[in-house]
């Protein structure tokens, strides 16, 4: 068996928690990748052009960077974090319940901003509870957990498929002459971004004829059982008002602390509680923070930057490969350049499957260094294969497999370095949605100005960049752990102990 018995303990005493921030990750991918597929039946929806309707890509994304902030205002106690995420998975199925029903592009715009900051939420709290739940173990369950949204983001464009508009879906005058265009507008438009604005133009006057409503409350129905499930653990639990079960499901902090670090005695598992507890409200709240080492700003700041190139990576190609594909030098066909987005997060979704095992046996420093090497000799194959349908498809399938399992990993290993007593899992998850947005813009931007050859070396940029913050990274944890040891005590805002993860 390649999980030990203490492991297996630990998950089974919190087999139910971690099913639940599990099942409502695969919410968060649900509603992340529909808009892409779905948004030329969206502009006959509400008759918007589509200059219009990158607003609403907009609103989600940068609500989404705003819920993960504010979900880590809500970390302290596992009911404040079990009520913000009960909320903000019943909040995505209310809005694919309500999608269907906005006829104007900023009706819609408003109800994907709510759907952002509800995703953003379930992206903090789902891995800061994870980690503190099963701390330097945490790497594989991490891994488990970005499989679902990967899943769920498969899902959602599948089950849109079969509703989508095959013909021109607003009836006017001009629908014949434009209905052959729809195909290529549609495919231009990938998951995560619309900035591939296509010069074709659909007439906004006229009866909208679609069909995606079905779709979306499809999806409303899939994802209902996921606030059911964060709704009965807090029943279970005792924390709903004026309900006093209590079955002892999920660990205590002493229970927690003796199964992890077994042979801790009692007086020293509550001062590791008071500590952590202070350590969070430090975080954010307390001028002390400015105490700490300088080590500890550059672990947060080289993490999120890290993350903040990986993930914007992740957007930026899925966004543009389509447009890569179609123009020079490759010249693919439209239907054929509209599967390497599927491609690509299908084999991400397989990548993060592969890593729960391997997370088990190899430290996340390690993998995080295979991976970030691979992103960038990825790019550099592509750039080389330039002129090969098979080097686009192959390549695309191999930068899926190395960015699949970057996030879980730099987690795990940023809040091991922190001893779990940083800001890690709030700083990395705004440095990543910081990136996802910001390097989409910058990245549609120069290949409007340069031409789709710059799309690939943006990429080696980007991977050559996150691969340097990386190694920064892994100096500052070299003195960070040299200015434990030689510390006699550290700063009240740390922990006691230093980080004590096997290398």
């Amino acid at each position: 068996m390649w999980l030990d018995e203490r492991l297996l303990g630990l998950f089974r005493r919190n087999f139910q928690s971690t099913l639940t921030y599990w099942s409502v990750f695969f919410s968060f991918g649900l509603c992340i990748a529909f808009l892409g597929p779905t948004v030329l039946d969206l502009r006959c929806q509400t008759h918007s052009s589509l200059q219009d309707i990158t607003w609403v890509f907009f609103a989600q994304q940068f609500c989404l960077l705003v819920g993960s902030t504010l979900g880590g205002l809500f970390k302290r106690t596992v009911k404040q974090s079990l009520f913000l995420l009960f909320l903000s998975s019943l909040t995505i199925s209310v809005v694919f319940v309500i999608i269907p029903f906005c006829g104007h592009v900023g009706v819609l715009a408003m109800v994907m901003a709510i759907a952002g900051l509800a995703m953003g939420c379930i992206d903090t709290i789902s891995n800061m509870q994870l980690v503190k739940i099963y701390q330097q173990d945490a790497a594989i369950f991490l891994q488990v957990l970005h499989f679902f949204v990967g899943f769920g983001a498969l899902l959602s464009p599948l089950i849109a498929d079969p509703f989508l508009s095959e013909t021109n879906c607003i009836q006017s005058n001009a629908t014949q002459n434009r209905s052959h265009n729809l195909e290529h507008i549609r495919n231009s438009l990938v998951p995560h971004h619309p900035g591939n604005v296509s010069h074709y133009v659909l007439p906004l006057q006229g009866t909208s004829v679609t069909q995606v409503s079905y779709a979306f409350w499809i999806m409303a129905a899939i994802n209902l059982p996921v606030p059911i499930a964060v709704f009965y653990l807090l029943y279970k639990e005792g924390m709903v008002p004026g309900c006093s079960i209590h079955s002892g499901g999920l660990l205590s902090a002493d229970e927690l602390a003796m199964e992890t670090h077994n042979g801790n005695d009692s007086q020293k598992i509550e001062a590791h509680e008071e500590q952590g507890h202070v350590v969070s409200v430090l975080c954010c709240q307390s001028k002390k923070i400015w105490n700490a080492p300088y080590t500890f700003f550059a672990i947060h700041t080289c993490a999120a930057i890290t993350l903040f190139m990986a993930d914007g990576i992740v957007g930026g190609y899925s966004g543009f490969v389509y447009s890569y594909a179609v123009e020079q030098p490759l010249n693919l066909a439209h239907k054929t350049a509209g599967y390497l987005p599927s491609l690509f997060w299908a084999f991400i979704t397989l990548g993060r499957l592969i890593s729960i095992p391997v997370s088990y046996k190899m430290a996340p420093r390690s993998m995080l260094f295979i991976n970030l090497i691979g992103v960038t000799t990825t790019f550099l194959f592509l750039l080389l294969s330039q002129n090969s349908t098979t080097g686009i498809f192959v390549g695309t399938a191999l930068l899926g497999l190395w960015l699949s399992s970057v996030f879980p990993s730099m987690l795990a290993y940023t809040e091991d370095m922190l001893n779990y007593k940083g800001c890690a899992t709030t700083v990395l998850v705004t440095g990543a949605g910081m990136g996802e947005m910001v390097l989409q813009i910058l990245v549609g931007s120069v290949m409007q100005t340069q031409g789709s050859y710059s799309f690939l070396v943006c990429g080696i940029c980007f991977s050559s960049l996150a691969f340097t913050f990386y190694a920064v990274l892994l100096l500052a944890d070299n003195l960070h752990n040299k200015k434990s040891d030689d510390s006699s005590c550290k700063p009240p805002e740390l922990d006691g102990e230093a980080s004590s993860y096997q290398r």
